[in-house]
């Protein structure tokens, strides 16, 4: 924990864990203020976790959510009476600390100099100086000038990104490059799944950034607070301007764990996981091993989601370690899903079908999870009846897995790159967007309706690679993404169901069907998912080999 002091009455720092409390309290903190909206990172806790460890400690919490790079005049002024009203010492936190000095300086802005703020925020580790010139902007910010400027701007520096930006480099090593991504760690996010059934340590599917950004390629370290695009300009957090002549958009989505109401503060606790978040795979496996009768349910959301088959998987690991323990007689799995169907590609729901009837599962369709009650263990889920008016169904459990519903991530929807969505719009087969020639978007934030997974990033970052060079005149052809997405279904331990396929559910299998039969669960898909999948994300795809990912080219 970097505790970085602005004063005696005020500390700053990032992203704090409950574990972090007690020790604030034993600092004579005595209120704690959280500046991160909930949902913004796989490995962020969520504030009504904070909050319940601060008030049991004796700290006074205050959430004060400000997305990054919203840090508005109102923001400001509310910080500055927060630290008159609240009990002192204050600790305010946000991702890197950045958006609560923020706040700071500009509640400041009455009180002390400029250059006074400036130092101090110096001292405790925060160049504020781009937040000195929107002050002086009358709190806009200029685009008429930039900071930086890059031939190739990414954003995101998740699977998408690095893999776009390796593929680019591969074509041309003296391309100038930039990533602009704030994470330190990058997560291999299909291994979850298997945290989650104790295939896989959590470690095991995470390294630093540092560790994966391309040689040569700048790294920005700042989260994007706003576009600019007919000046060719991305706004960052702390109003930082960065040009650019291609860009291209791949920060992922947003897990919205406040869209299903009381989730966030029995998340972790009382029976309540989800694989969809990096710290909470291994309480997945702690619950389901200890399990040994009682209700257990598993959620599925609208789509759009990343992975659909992601919440089925989490269903039938946990199911197949039951019955392996022999307790699963004495459980009753549930499946409750917002859609109308098992699978969206029908040649695979035989195979599934089997292992719901194998594992005795009671699937559920057109319900979906709206509000879970934690203490009570009761999940409550909303359906159409028949004659359109919509109900609530509440069921009790001991286990419940929550897939939440997802989202474009705040700085896109209301970019002028969003659809009405909030999705990047882009034309499907070459990723460019719609209206802006030089801006391409791959991975999950596009509207794209491919599935949302790693294999489809695979696919998709050389296309766009290829063409963002075309856009720059070093290409002659066009680069087609024909909507390949691919999901191992987990189905038992030792088997999967290997669903690959295009846009409009066409199967596109890699192997011959005497060597691998993806519509039927198979050893060797579970090998691949297991042993080779891993090694071929961070030493092939991280790493800009295209091997079976060569782009189409138009004629």
């Amino acid at each position: 924990m970097q505790v970085r002091k602005l004063g005696d009455d005020l500390s700053v720092a990032p992203q704090i864990a409950v574990a972090d409390i007690a020790a604030l309290a034993a600092q004579g903190y005595r209120s704690l203020i959280c500046n991160r909206p909930d949902g913004e990172g796989a490995d962020q806790p969520l504030y009504e976790e904070i909050a319940r460890a601060a008030e049991a400690a004796g700290l006074k919490p205050v959430y004060l959510p400000i997305e990054s790079g919203k840090v508005d005049d109102a923001a400001a002024q509310r910080f500055g009476e927060l630290l008159c009203e609240l009990p002192k010492p204050v600790f305010a936190y946000c991702r890197t600390g950045t958006r609560s000095a923020t706040l700071w300086a500009l509640a400041q802005v009455q009180r002390r100099p400029l250059p006074e703020i400036l130092d101090i925020a110096r001292v405790a580790g925060y160049d504020l100086a781009a937040v000195a010139r929107r002050i002086a902007n009358g709190g806009r910010t200029p685009v008429d000038r930039v900071d930086a400027r890059h031939q190739i701007v990414i954003i995101g520096g998740g699977a998408a990104g690095i893999a776009t930006a390796a593929s680019l480099l591969s074509r041309d090593a003296k391309l100038d490059i930039a990533i602009i991504d704030p994470a330190d760690v990058h997560y291999y996010q299909p291994g979850w799944t298997l945290v989650g059934a104790g295939v896989f340590k959590p470690s095991h599917t995470a390294r630093t950034m540092a560790s994966l950004i391309p040689r040569g390629v700048h790294w920005i370290k700042a989260a994007v607070a706003a576009f600019e695009p007919r000046a060719n300009a991305v706004v960052l957090d702390g109003c930082r301007v960065v040009g650019y002549d291609q860009l291209v958009i791949c920060p992922g989505l947003k897990l919205n764990w406040a869209g299903i109401e009381g989730l966030d503060e029995t998340l972790g606790r009382n029976g309540v996981t989800s694989n969809y978040r990096y710290d909470l795979a291994p309480y997945t496996w702690d619950l389901v091993q200890k399990l040994r009768e009682g209700r257990a349910l598993f959620t599925q959301p609208p789509m759009p989601i990343k992975c659909a088959g992601a919440p089925q998987k989490a269903m039938y690991l946990s199911c197949d370690h039951w019955r392996r323990e022999g307790v699963l007689a004495k459980i009753e799995p549930e499946f409750y899903n917002a859609g109308g169907v098992l699978f969206g590609v029908a040649d695979y729901v035989p195979a599934l079908m089997h292992y719901v009837e194998r594992y005795g599962i009671d699937l559920n369709f057109g319900h979906t999870l709206v509000k879970v009650d934690g203490a009570r263990r009761i999940a409550s889920f909303a359906r159409n009846r028949t004659d359109g008016t919509r109900e609530t169904v509440e069921r009790e459990f001991d286990f419940l897995h929550v897939v939440p519903p997802q989202v474009a991530p705040d700085f896109l929807r209301v970019s002028p790159f969003a659809d009405a969505a909030g999705w990047v719009d882009v034309d499907p087969a070459s990723l460019r967007h719609r209206q802006f020639g030089n801006v391409h978007a791959l991975g999950d934030c596009t509207n794209t309706s491919n599935a949302k997974t790693a294999a489809a990033a695979r696919k998709q970052a050389p296309v766009v690679a290829h063409n963002v060079l075309a856009a720059l005149g070093r290409a002659r052809t066009e680069a087609r993404y024909d909507g390949y997405g691919s999901c191992p279904l987990t189905v038992e331990r030792g088997k999967i169901v290997l669903a690959e396929f295009t846009y409009g559910g066409k199967l596109a299998p890699s192997f011959p069907s005497w060597l691998l039969d993806g519509r039927k669960p198979t050893r060797a898909a579970w090998w691949l998912k297991e042993r080779v999948l891993p090694p071929l994300y961070w030493q092939a795809m991280l790493k800009g080999r295209e091997w079976m990912a060569q782009p189409e080219l138009a004629d």
